[in-house]
């Protein structure tokens, strides 16, 4: 082996004897980088792992906790929807055109509103109310925010004012019979539409959407062709949802 490897060097690099052609130089031997081990990220990934199902395991205990909370306290104050009835309405200025089929008419609504929760008080914001007839707006209107504290009876007034306001066929046709049968009375509907927050103390709900239905509000007229009317018979109890 030694042989070998002293001829194959010296014969490297002695000059070549005539008449014989030069021995190809030898090529160094190959190159190869050290190898370098690749980083481990195993002492990092156990660790990451712990983290983040100890992260997830305090977000799961926190909102255990917090709706064990608000479900102990829902059910201790047991809070229960606003009772809304229309204690009197009435309309004048009243105008039905059936060639144009056009209404204008002024509506003075008021609305007694009882807060039955005696733990929770009531909070609306961006009411809107509206009269309607067979389901059609005619009139629409803000009223302003207000607040009940617990057992609280609220008043509420709503001037709904239409001035020549296209309606429809089905509507001047279905007005018109109305008030040419029986006593006169028209049968309009109120909508009370607000959100609404219960709270107690420190503790208050989120946002709701209250929803309130006067269904068959009657507004008696003296004859068909009377400007002014009033509410017929005994206050209207609403239905109220949420």
């Amino acid at each position: 082996m030694d042989e070998e490897w002293t001829g194959l060097t010296q014969s490297s690099y002695y000059a070549p004897q005539p008449g014989h052609a030069a021995a190809p130089p030898v090529a160094p031997p190959p190159y190869y980088p050290p190898a370098y081990a690749a980083a481990s990220t195993s002492a990092l990934g156990p660790s990451n792992t712990l983290f983040l199902r100890r992260l997830l395991a305090v977000a799961i205990a926190f909102f255990v906790v917090v709706g064990a909370a608000t479900l102990i306290l829902w059910l201790v104050l047991r809070p229960r929807l606003p009772q809304f009835s229309v204690s009197s309405a009435s309309v004048s200025s009243f105008n039905l055109s059936s060639s144009s089929q056009q209404l204008s008419a002024d509506f003075d609504v008021t609305l007694t509103v009882r807060n039955p929760n005696k733990k929770m008080g009531v909070q609306y914001d961006g009411v809107r109310a509206a009269v309607l007839y067979g389901g059609e707006t005619i009139s629409e209107t803000s009223l302003p925010p207000f607040y009940q504290s617990k057992g609280n009876v609220t008043t509420v007034h709503a001037r709904l004012v239409a001035a020549a306001e296209y309606v429809g066929g089905d509507v001047t046709n279905g007005i018109s019979s109305d008030r040419s049968h029986g006593n006169g009375a028209v049968r309009f509907q109120f909508r009370v539409l607000s959100w609404a927050v219960f709270n107690s103390g420190g503790w208050r709900t989120r946002r709701h959407v209250m929803r309130v239905y006067c269904e068959d509000v009657s507004i008696g007229f003296n004859n068909s062709t009377a400007s002014l009317g009033s509410l017929l018979g005994s206050p209207k109890q609403c239905q109220v949802y949420l």
